[in-house]
Parts: structure tokens; sequence; C-alpha cells
């Protein structure tokens, strides 16, 4: 069925503001060269020779690119049989029962041969059953995405639904919001007028926030279904590789040639998110994607225990060889001593097995045949009831209710059975905190303005701590969950005084919003005395940010789509704190003030000059507006190590308090963010944004270099006002899934970016941190000697750290204390270099608990590898504990 493209497009244009997305030197300009220097002579040559003829079918067929259609099955009908038939003979017993299945069609086997065949058929036969139906299972999967549906342009400006596995190269589809895209896209556009749009890489990296995606200008135009009517183009880029963070390509169209890069390609198996529809050309199908290229063959994966038994068969096999050997022997001097001499049995009619003329030869027969006959001390209906066993609790875990998510109504799925076993053999469970642990769902909990502390709730951490605090000297022995279960007083008081509320049901009345305390709400805050840096505050809050405002028309409610669940919740608190954002247009955000429960609504308008983005690099975000009496104002919000070191001399007056707020907040586990501003002159930004401008609108491979120092120069003389917190609540029932965990022997480490103190809070809340446990703590010492001597020292004093740890580790007496190690990212960073990460590991694997905090994904990948490789027993990797494996080894994160 035809749709046309009559939605209503939202007029917001981006490219004045985000620092990546003014190109019209780069991809705009008329007879632009292609793509940068370093792909641009590639093109056409070896690795880049792919052509793509958008929604020309007529020149694109001849190709002959694979279809869309994927499958992830380990067989197919032709070669089920023979590599079925493979792995089940790359089990020893198996052989050994195939050959003697063999020598039972001969005249020395003292069995009939069905009787030695039957059970072999019958042990193979429900093996390969088992793979069969399995398999199966994948191809009905693969059938379920090959069978989603997708709009796709027929002609004439139509679009009509077809299958995934029905689209080909070139193809231009319609893809709206929530859906998955179904092959790699070029991005033409988007309901975004400037061709923006936001996706989420959940399945491809793992991680949560979403990404900004561009189109090209030139493409802008393409806005509704019709536009597509007499749409051609044609894409000259790089062959399929699984690099998913590159691309090399251009774009001809209307007789000009634009560069492609990453940020016009929508990969496979990302989402587009808070975004209403985008169009796109398809670019890679079916296997020639990037995820179907980084996807390795389903492996033929074999358990410690059957690669253990395989050890045993060959054990009893010798011992089966011993004793027909003694036996064959034993016949062969018989036959050639005495049966001459037992007339009864008729020597001189014996046949060629037991003839006293040749013993050696009866004597091989007989070998033969002791083999077989003893045949059964290798005991065949192991294996079938390790299958049996197998298959069911396949079946067990798929049918578990305890393992059903009720928010998207999925079970669990055992795709293959033959690791079941494993499970039971974990050794070391290696997590990171933020989604895993954590429900990535963020609530505004306190803040620090002006130097003041606000908001009088608790988080989880804090909770978990006076409950330890408040258990610890009476309860020593309570495991930590029974003191999650059973303490359901109303109220702890701690040592100092301070009460903490420990509902065990504490939700919070507005989502994203948990913060409490009447000095702020009502407009109360008006009546502090510094009101006006409140009033910054707020602002900051409600303008510094990329999100998009979605109104509900039958409720008047307003939703936030943002990049992160963090800004979300700084939107919400604005708006219960009296600012709401409620519109943004292509060059102004409009806020709703109401200041006091007396005053009316004030709507503002703030004119968006500049946005800088906000990176794991840069670790901050800004944004520079004008206000209605045409003063120009910068608003930075980031990490208050980045913010702290860009403040103006007269901007620290809050500095101190605000530190002390912040050590506070990261001790109860809370996320922090510095927030400051700057007032500019009107001639001093004039002549910055000339700068930026140039530096937006270069070419070449120093373009970001050049961005980041042109950002760092406006980004300076702050002035602190102040700190958010917001709160990612752990996953229902976490703290007492790692108790139980721990109290089964299995090491846990977590690996997070949190600093020191907010790691080992957040270990006491999920109980990975326990009343009575050791801690080893290692870290490097800051100094001032010149950065070969700060090396050294570091190395000589995280050296001693671990020696010292290991001494205490050693000399502890009690066989039930338990240890836990804290490491920071700096001293992690010298413990894995070759010289030290064994040391490091030995002392790691001694204790039960590990945290590594300030850990950058890299990081994160050698510690997987680490243990993986040095431990040798088996590990599970959970989140971007596994995830980020890929990206730190030499090849792409496999799917």
């Amino acid at each position: 069925m035809g749709r046309s493209g009559g939605r209503r497009r939202d007029r917001m244009r981006w490219s004045k503001l985000y620092t990546f997305n003014c190109f019209k030197g780069h991809h705009g300009e008329a007879g632009a060269e292609g793509p940068s220097s370093d792909g641009a002579g590639a093109l056409g040559g070896p690795g880049f020779s792919r052509v793509v003829h958008c929604n020309n079918p007529t020149l694109q067929k001849p190709l002959k690119y694979p279809t869309n259609y994927i499958t992830t099955t380990k067989y197919n009908i032709i070669t089920f049989f023979p590599k079925a038939i493979f792995e089940q003979f790359r089990r020893v017993a198996n052989l050994y029962f195939l050959l003697t299945a063999i020598l039972s069609l001969t005249p020395v086997c003292p069995f009939s041969a069905v009787s030695m065949i039957a059970p072999l058929a019958f042990v193979v036969g429900l093996s390969m059953l088992k793979e069969g139906l399995e398999d199966w299972r994948r191809f009905i999967q693969d059938m379920k995405v090959n069978n989603r549906k997708v709009s796709v342009h027929k002609g004439d400006g139509e679009f009509v639904y077809r299958h995934w596995e029905e689209l080909c190269v070139g193809d231009v589809v319609k893809v709206e919001k929530d859906q998955f895209f179904p092959a790699d896209l070029l991005m033409l556009s988007s309901s975004y007028e400037d061709g923006i749009c936001y996706v989420e890489t959940m399945n491809l990296d793992g991680e949560t926030n979403l990404k900004v995606k561009r189109s090209l200008e030139a493409t802008l135009p393409l806005e509704e279904d019709e536009s597509f009517k007499d749409f051609q183009a044609v894409i000259r880029c790089e062959d399929p590789n699984p690099s998913l963070y590159t691309f090399t390509g251009n774009f001809e169209y209307e007789r000009q040639v634009y560069a492609l890069d990453p940020f016009q390609i929508l990969l496979r198996d990302s989402k587009l998110r808070n975004t209403s529809f985008i169009y796109g050309v398809v670019i890679f199908t079916g296997h020639d994607s990037k995820v179907m290229q980084n996807s390795t063959e389903s492996p033929s994966k074999r358990s410690r225990i059957e690669r253990k038994m395989d050890l045993i068969i060959y054990i009893l096999f010798t011992v089966l060889v011993l004793i027909s050997l003694i036996s064959s022997i034993g016949f062969a001097v018989r036959i050639k001593l005495d049966l001459p001499h037992w007339w009864y049995l008729q020597p001189q009619n014996s046949n060629k097995l037991d003839d006293p003329s040749r013993p050696a030869l009866s004597g091989i027969f007989h070998l033969i045949t002791a083999l077989i006959l003893y045949g059964y001390l290798i005991p065949i209906s192991l294996y079938v009831s390790i299958e049996l066993v197998k298959v069911l609790q396949a079946h067990f875990i798929n049918q578990d209710i305890h393992m059903f998510d009720e928010d998207t109504g999925n079970t669990a799925q055992a795709r293959t059975s033959n690791l079941n076993e494993e499970l039971g053999q974990v050794h070391t469970v290696l997590s990171d905190k933020t989604g895993t642990l954590t429900c990535n769902q963020m609530d505004f909990l306190k803040c620090s303005i002006a130097g003041v502390s606000y908001g009088v709730g608790s988080s989880e951490v804090e909770i978990a701590a006076a409950k330890q605090m408040a258990s610890g000297a009476d309860e020593n022995d309570m495991p930590l969950q029974d003191i999650w279960e059973e303490n359901n007083e109303d109220e702890i008081e701690l040592v100092e005084g301070v009460n903490f509320s420990v509902g065990n049901n504490r939700k919070p009345s507005i989502k994203g919003f948990s913060f409490e305390d009447d000095r702020l709400m009502q407009g109360n805050w008006t009546k502090e005395p510094n009101s006006s840096t409140l009033l910054l505050f707020f602002r900051i809050l409600a303008l510094c940010h990329t999100a998009i405002p979605e109104i509900n028309e039958a409720t008047g409610s307003i939703a936030y789509e943002a990049e992160s669940p963090d800004e979300g919740a700084f939107l919400v608190a604005a708006r219960e704190f009296g600012f709401e954002f409620f519109k943004r247009t292509q060059s102004s955000v409009f806020v709703r003030e109401k200041h006091t429960s007396s005053q009316g609504t004030i709507e503002r308008e703030f004119k968006i000059l500049n946005l800088l983005e906000f990176n794991s690099k840069r670790k901050r975000m800004t944004v520079i507006l004008k206000d209605e009496d045409d003063q120009i104002l910068l608003f930075c919000k980031g990490a208050d190590s980045i913010i702290f070191d860009r403040l103006a001399k007269n901007g620290r007056m809050y500095e101190v308090d605000t530190t002390r707020h912040l050590n506070d907040y990261g001790e109860a586990g809370l996320r922090t963010l510095a927030l400051s501003y700057r007032v500019l002159e009107e001639s001093e930004y004039s002549f910055w944004n000339a700068e930026f401008v140039k530096a937006k609108t270069s070419i070449g491979p120093d373009r970001e270099l050049q961005l980041e120092r042109v950002s760092d120069l406006i980004e300076r003389e702050l002035i602190l006002v102040g700190a958010t917190a917001v709160e990612d609540k752990l996953q229902k029932g976490v703290p007492q899934c790692i108790d139980r965990l721990a109290q089964a022997g299995l090491k846990i480490w977590v690996l997070t970016g949190d600093k020191m103190e907010t790691a080992i809070n957040i270990g006491y809340a999920c109980s990975l941190l326990r009343q009575g446990m050791k801690q080893i703590c290692l870290s490097i010492p800051t100094g001032d000697q010149v950065a070969q001597d700060a090396k050294k020292a570091a190395k000589e004093s995280l050296l001693s750290q671990i020696a010292n740890g290991s001494q205490m580790v050693k000399l502890e007496k009690d066989p039930d204390a338990a240890f836990a190690l804290v490491i920071d990212g700096k001293a992690l960073a010298f413990a894995l270099e070759d010289d030290m990460k064994h040391m490091f590991l030995n002392l790691a694997i001694e204790c039960a608990s590990v945290i590594c905090c300030r850990v950058s994904p890299k990081q994160k990948a050698l510690v997987t590898r680490l243990v993986k490789e040095g431990v040798g027993q088996t590990t599970l990797a959970i989140g971007d504990g596994a995830n980020d494996v890929g990206i730190g080894a030499t090849r792409e994160l496999p799917k």
C-alpha cells in the first residue's frame, strides 16, 4: 500500500549549532573532490569497488550483490548430514564404537552385528537430532528477522511494505521510529529539517546512550515520499568490511560529487530513536552488512566435561587394550603349547582362528575379539544420558518464569545446549555497572547551588550503608540479603545523628525526579539568599542540552527525547523547579518560567548561537545563547575535574563547598556534573565565532584538533554555579543475587568508570563489599616529579602496594576471612603492563571481590582478557566486560 509523506516535518536545523554539522565546505560544495585524502585515491581500486545505483534497479541488478537474506545456522539441508556426522565422530568414544561396529561384520566378532551397530546408530542419531532441533530454532529466529517489514520505494513516489529479505542494494527505504535498520543505509533525510536522527547502537557496541547521525545537505529536500519519484544517484564506496566506525565513499548526485563519512551511515541492527522517520538508500545487504561481517560462523562448542570425558575414554581405551593384549598373548601361548594335546577339540581340523601352527596370527584375531568382547568397559550409554540431560536443561531454561522479562515479553533463549554445564563451573564473573547492575534510568536526587547542598532524600547506597552500620554491631553473621529483606524499620539513625529513610518500596512520584527539599520547591527558592545563582542554575538545566520536547496532544504533557537519561532527568528537574523547556526551533529554545505560585507563567526565548556537544574526550557540553536582553551567555556543564580547571579567579567562590558536596554525592553513589556560566562581550564572541566557523568548515584530518582548540578558547574563565547529583538505581534483586553468587564461591569483578569512593559505596549497596571484609586499595599517589621520575615512582609504589596486599592475604590465619581489592584506572594502567600484570592477577584471584574504578573501555577489555587467559577457569563477562573485548582486541566487536 503506497503512503504519502504528509507527516508534518519537525522544523529544526542543527547545522548552525552542532560542531560537526556545518559541512557546506566539505560536503555541500559543487565539485567536491570526494573523500578525504586517506581514502580518495582508493575509490575504484581494490577494496573500494562497490557501486550503488540509487533507486535504479535496472542498472543495479547486473552487479549481482547478495540479497538481504541472512542466516546464522550451523547447517543447511546439504551440509547437515556430513557436518553433523563429523561433529559426532569428534568424540573419541564414538570413533571407538564405529570401529567395533565395523569389526562386528567380520567372523571374529563374538556378537551379532546388529547388537553393535544399533546402539551406535541410536546414540549418534539422538545427538544429531538434538543438533538439528537447535539449528532449526536458529533458522526460525532468522526467518523472523528476514520477514520483518520495511517501507520500500517501488516507483512513482509510492512506498510499499516488503520483507527485509527482499531488499536489494540501491533500494530507497523509509524507516520509522523505534524500528531497526534492515541493512546498512546511507541516510538521505529525516523528520528533522536538517537531516538529524538519533540512533541506538546497543546491539552493536553495548552502549545505551543515543548517537546522532546526519544526512548530506544536498539530500535534505528529499523530505516526502513523492520527492523520490525522479531521484537518481550513484554511490561509489568501500567494499564490505567489518569496521563499524569507518566508511569511505562518494555520493554523485545532480552532477556533483559529495564525500561520505560514517556520520551518514546507519548500520543494520541499530534502532531509530527519538526521530519520526528517516529515508535511506541501501548500500550493504545481508552478509555484506558490517554487523554480519563481524559475526562469526556458529562454532562447534565443546564443554570442559565433554573434553574431560574424551580424556577418560583414552584412559579406559588404554586399559582395554592392555587387558585385551594380556588375554591375546595368553591365548596364543595356550594355542601353541596346549591345543595339540586337547584331542577333544579336534586340533587337526582347526581353522586359522586357532591354528597351532600359526599362534601369532591366532593371537591377533583373538585381540580383535577381545577388544569387542571387553568393549563394554567404555560406556556408550553415558553419552545418551548427558545428551538427554542437556536437552531437558535447555528446555527448562527457555521456560524459566524467573527469567521472563515483563517489559518486553521475552523469555530466555538457549540457542545451544552444548555448554549448559559450563554455567555451573563459572569461576569469575566480570560485569560493568551502568545498565547491568543498575537500571540506566536516572533520578534527580540532590544538587549543590552556591555552596549550599539541597535535597534531603537518600540514595540506595546511603540506605545500604546505614543498614550495614545499624546491623553491623549485632548482626555480623547475618547475610546481607537478610538485612535487606528483614530490616523494615522506617528510619535508621547513624552515629552522627543523620536519619535515613529506608522504606523498601520508595518510588518517585515523578519519573526521573526524586528530589525532596521544600527550600527549592513551589517557588520557595526565590526566598533563598543566593536566589540569582539559583536562577542561573535552573536556567542551565533547562537550556544546556540537545533534547527535543514531544507534546502529548491528548494530555498536554511534555516528554523529552534526549541522547542520554541524565539529560532527561535534568529537564524533568528544571520543569519541577518552575523552568519548563517546551519548544525548540531552528535557532531558539523556549522556556516557561514560573518563579512563584503567585506569579503567572512567563515564556522566555533564548537564541542559540553555538552548541559544543558532549563526548567522552571533552567530558563537557557548552551552549552559547543570547537572552531577551541581548546578553550573550555561555552555559557549560561537565565533569567536575574539567570544569574546575577552567574556572576564573573570581569564579571559585563556591569551589571548596561544592567540592565537599561532590565528594559526599560520590560516596552516596550518585552521578555528578558541575555547572558553570560566563557572560561574553559582543566583540569577544564575534572574534571567537569567526574562528569557530573557520574551524568547522575546514577540510582535512586536523579538523577535530582545530575545533577542540577553538572550543577551548571560549570555555575558559568560567564561574562555578553548582553541581547536580542523579541516581542510577540498582536493578531489582542485585544485592541478593551477588551475595548468593559470593556464597557459592564465585569471584566477582566490577569494572566501572566511577570514582573510587563512589565505587566502594556502590560495592556496599550491591553486596559486592560486605561487613567485615578486608579491603586492599591500590592507587597511584600524586607527586611533583617530572614525567619520567613520576612514572618510575608510580610503578615502585604500586609494586610495593601489591606486595603488601599479597603478604596480608598470606598471613591471614582466619580461613573464612574475605578480601576485596579496589584499584583505580591510573594504577590499573601500570598493573596491566607485562612486567606487573601477573603479580596483580595473583593478588586479585585471592580476593573474593575486585572493583576496578575510573576504567576506560579499552582497560575493561584488557582486564577481561587477562582474567580469561590467566585464571584458566570458566569466565563469565557481562555488559561492557564482554562487549569491549572485541574493541580492545585486534578485530571489531562480534555480534
